[in-house]
């Protein structure tokens, strides 16, 4: 199974990682203002969440290393700015 892990200081509660995950893996902590793993189980190491980090707070451990085919190109537009 993929490992992901969030490093909880450089997570800015952007939420960009909850809406890019094609398969809803992540969600925000409202108390805390963090991204949580909540269904690492559910990870098909698309790696989008990583791509799209503007402060490079999520790193993935333990996954087959294939071409990324998840990329929403008109959502990483919008994320330019962030970039």
């Amino acid at each position: 199974m993929v490992e992901i892990t969030v490093h909880e200081q450089a997570c800015r509660g952007c939420e960009i990682c909850v809406d890019v995950c094609p398969t809803k893996v992540f969600e925000l902590d409202s108390q805390q203002r963090l991204c949580t793993v909540k269904h690492a189980e559910d990870c098909i190491a698309c790696l989008s969440c990583a791509y799209l980090c503007p402060s490079g707070a999520l790193s993935h451990s333990n996954y087959h290393s294939v071409r990324n085919f998840y990329r929403d190109l008109k959502f990483c537009a919008k994320m330019e700015k962030f970039l």
